[in-house]
């Protein structure tokens, strides 16, 4: 049977969204990079099933490009939000997912807000090999390590456009360090409340934005002293807004845009 699907896209970060609430969708990792794929498929960061929750609007699941099944991914979590809004005629909703429950509200025209949950920094949580320091990891660059629901290293660098960093992303992703591999972030913190970010996904390689990455970007800034509890993050694809709020939650804004429709073969 044909499935209908929406390509989207959070900031450049793209998606293809899946209705799968009448009928499952299970890809097989072949498949799921079939789709990916931006040569003899749809093309993609990640492909995105919405699916049937008995405790939320939607529950969302999630596959790299490469395959593989994630938790949490920040702009698909605003491009699936838009949609089920779009749909209930709702300015709010809540969206189940691997990583737990998210809520997201209307911020403007074609703006998502999303409360991205509070952020994961012990060393089991992100987790990490063994036990260390999450502010500034023992590793070459002393990055700070945070999880949003999917792990991060996040590298402060002086200038983000020197960092070779498709040399440098796959082996930081794929440490021993890291069990679960590793989104890592190259940061240039221009001013206490701006921020320069590019992001190495796991799965994916360089994206245009990471709303996840984004989040652990300010977390990790902060933390290190470096930046105030909000700031903007500038990414390849566009802005985000972040703020690691003071009952501990970190909530992302951004955009979101609706490509094209198709039918799945």
């Amino acid at each position: 049977m044909s499935r209908p699907f929406l390509k989207m896209n959070g900031l450049g970060n793209d998606f293809v969204v899946v209705e799968a609430r009448e009928a499952p969708f299970r890809p097989d990792a072949s498949q799921a990079r079939a789709i990916a794929d931006r040569a003899s498929g749809i093309g993609c960061d990640q492909l995105i099933a919405i699916e049937p929750s008995a405790r939320a609007d939607a529950f969302m699941r999630i596959w790299n490009a490469d395959g593989g099944e994630v938790d949490a991914c920040g702009n698909a979590t605003r491009c699936v939000a838009w949609r089920l809004m779009q749909e209930l005629a709702k300015d709010e909703v809540l969206i189940e997912t691997g990583a737990g429950f998210l809520r997201a509200a209307r911020a403007g025209e074609d703006r998502i807000s999303v409360d991205m949950g509070e952020p994961r920094l012990g060393w089991r949580e992100i987790p990490l090999a063994r036990e260390m320091d999450t502010v500034a990891l023992d590793y070459d660059g002393s990055p700070g390590a945070v999880s949003m629901g999917n792990p991060h290293a996040v590298f402060f660098v002086d200038a983000v456009a020197d960092v070779p960093i498709s040399e440098l992303g796959p082996k930081i992703e794929h440490d021993p360090l890291f069990p679960e591999a590793v989104n890592a972030g190259f940061a240039q913190v221009k001013s206490r409340d701006r921020i320069r970010l590019r992001v190495w996904e796991r799965g994916a390689g360089l994206t245009r934005a990471c709303g996840t990455g984004a989040c652990a970007a300010l977390v990790a800034a902060h933390r290190k002293g470096l930046t105030g509890r909000k700031a903007v993050l500038e990414l390849d694809g566009g802005d985000l807004e972040i703020e690691w709020r003071a009952d501990n939650h970190v909530v992302m804004t951004g955009p979101v845009a609706l490509e094209f429709e198709g039918e799945l073969p």
